[in-house]
């Protein structure tokens, strides 16, 4: 497989953090941006990634980075025309973007994160704990819209991220197939996005995501196995359940709460994350259960995709994320539940000692005249080892989605904050195609409704399967 060196890049490029994913992404940067490794440099909390470190000529610095030292660490190593990327868990997103326009350097992450604790406080109401209210903090930074700050690109990895430029290739692809605005070009903004959406009867927009990749070495009791940071998904799956509440909803669920700041267009459930599961449907598992976790994606689509007339609300869809993680991750939720959400006392990210398995990542258009179509990616781990080092089929999607992000920013230099929706799909998903391994759609019959009532009777609207009300379990 030949490499293209996209750009050449004369700034230095600091990332924050370097566990799993800032491991996996260093060998793309280093293949893709012409950088020589000497002007890369690492601020990281731990030991972790130390010799992948050293074996690509990166210098790392050993500083967690809090409030009261970011500033001075970050003015060591970087200044105006330099990249950072932040992969940091517990470091305050808002507080190194300000910080980042003072020094005019460019921005990517792959999460909104709070200062630590600040996903988990208990002084803090459950409504500010949401992705909700930290990308409501995130997007009152865009104050002066004359401002051409340098690009600072959020939330921008697998999911949220990659996600929502499948979105938009799965709706061009219903547009030919039901054969909606024929005559109509391809949408060229938000708006007519939007439409396109809303002409196709788009309903739901679930992220489906099952990961089957199995390890060697069983998980222990008292630990936590992931395929990605365990810091990361312990956080989010902690945060309240939270979704876009899609205007065609009839059923408000008894224990969800309406928000009284922003735009109204997500709701939150009384409970975490990662203790609410919800049905959907991916290609190869077909129909499973899915963990209801919060991610900004759920409230940037339903957001992005919404129609106004005259100031009201005419269309909005449904979106949450669905996602099945592997089955060690799986039992490590069920352990971190029983202990009343206190974290394992050790962790384990799975990596080298998988023995097999993929990742089936995509987005699940339901409620159109085809029903359901599911698009994404389909990336087994001998894929990504063979593609990537310091890689699973998990972080590969992610890793391949920062890089591409962090090309358009560099293309793209000086356009303020963005959040993925907002960018071009079609450049980002041709940097990160090759990464993916099968990319590809599936219609399906499936709904939330199929084969119910087997062994008892529900409660369901079965004059519509795609209402919220028929899609959650608890």
């Amino acid at each position: 497989m030949s490499h293209k060196v996209y750009l050449d890049f004369p700034g230095r490029i600091v990332m924050v953090g370097f566990g799993s994913i800032g491991q996996g992404v260093l060998p793309l940067i280093l293949r893709h941006i012409d950088i020589r490794p000497e002007r890369i440099v690492i601020v990281t909390a731990d030991d972790s990634g130390n010799a992948e470190a050293e074996a690509l000529g990166v210098r790392i610095i050993r500083e967690p980075l809090l409030r009261e030292n970011y500033r001075r660490v970050l003015d060591s190593v970087m200044g105006r025309g330099d990249f950072l990327v932040n992969l940091s868990v517990d470091v305050s997103s808002i507080a190194l973007i300000k910080h980042c326009w003072e020094r005019g350097v460019m921005y990517i992450d792959t999460c909104i994160e709070p200062w630590a604790g600040g996903y988990t406080d208990p002084t803090l109401p459950p409504g500010r704990r949401t992705n909700y209210a930290l990308r409501e903090d995130m997007l009152a930074l865009r104050t002066d819209l004359t401002a051409r700050h340098p690009t600072a690109i959020i939330t921008h990895g697998a999911n949220p991220g990659l996600v929502s430029h499948f979105v938009k290739e799965a709706l061009l692809q219903l547009k030919r197939d039901i054969g909606v605005d024929k005559d109509k070009p391809e949408p060229g903004n938000r708006g007519e996005w939007a439409e396109l959406a809303q002409a196709l009867g788009i309903r739901v927009m679930h992220v489906a995501e099952r990961d089957t990749q199995v390890s060697s070495r069983p998980k222990e009791v008292n630990e936590f196995v992931n395929t990605w940071s365990v810091d990361g998904f312990v956080s989010e799956g902690c945060q309240p359940a939270e979704l876009g509440w899609g205007s065609h909803e009839r059923n408000f669920p008894r224990d969800a709460k309406r928000h009284d700041f922003g735009n109204g267009s997500a709701i939150y459930l009384g409970q975490p994350g990662a203790a609410t599961r919800v049905r959907t449907w991916t290609p190869k598992a077909g129909p499973i259960h899915g963990f209801l976790i919060t991610h900004s994606e759920a409230i940037s689509l339903a957001d992005y995709y919404t129609v106004l007339k005259y100031g009201d609300v005419v269309y909005r869809p449904t979106a949450h994320y669905a996602y099945h993680p592997s089955d060690s991750a799986v039992l490590s939720i069920h352990e971190l539940a029983g202990r009343n959400w206190q974290m394992q006392d050790r962790k384990r990210i799975l990596m080298g000692d998988i023995t097999s398995g993929m990742d089936e990542l995509g987005v699940l258009l339901a409620g159109h005249k085809r029903n359901a179509f599911w698009f994404g990616s389909q990336l087994t781990v001998e894929e990504a080892r063979a593609l990537v080092p310091y890689n699973n089929a998990t972080s590969l999607q992610v890793t391949v989605s920062v890089l591409a992000g962090i090309i358009w920013a560099m293309e793209n230099p000086d356009s303020g904050l963005l959040e993925p929706d907002e960018l071009d799909h079609r450049r980002i998903l041709d940097i990160c195609r090759p990464y993916l391994g099968k990319v590809s759609g599936a219609y399906t019959d499936w709904s939330p409704l199929s084969d119910r009532e087997r062994l008892f009777p529900e409660d369901l609207d079965m004059s519509d399967p795609w209402q919220f009300k028929n899609v959650r379990v608890i």
